[in-house]
């Protein structure tokens, strides 16, 4: 009987331990095509929850002051998604660009590469 219960505990706090969030980018590379110097690009990533646990994005660590990122701070509930939205903004920028953000999370596999990439044109 002692074993029964030990053995019900386990398997009761066992459950528990793969309760976890997951997060899953729909498509983690964006190209953006030709845009002329001065625009601003927008540049939408859908996030999806596919855990069991609510799914907290805590950041979108950015490496470039032409870059801006917007993105709900409450919870996706498992099942749901939203969007991390890219401004990227192109006035002091030309060429060829290749950038990547990454997303923090709750997720204990992160942190997540989302990566855009374009050709801005100089203005003439």
């Amino acid at each position: 009987m002692k074993t029964f219960f030990l053995l019900l505990l386990l398997i009761f706090f066992n459950s528990f331990a793969y309760a976890q969030p997951k997060l899953k980018v729909l498509d983690a590379k964006k190209n953006f095509g030709m845009v002329k110097k001065g625009e601003v690009v927008k540049i939408d990533f859908e996030i999806s929850n596919i855990g069991n646990e609510p799914l907290l994005i805590t950041s979108v660590d950015i490496t470039c002051s032409c870059t801006t990122a917007e993105f709900d701070k409450a919870p996706v509930l498992p099942g749901k998604n939203t969007i991390i939205r890219i401004l990227f903004n192109t006035q002091t920028v030309y060429d060829r660009q290749d950038r990547t953000v990454l997303v923090q999370s709750n997720d204990k596999n992160g942190p997540y590469k989302l990566r855009y990439k374009g050709v801005v044109l100089n203005k003439k």
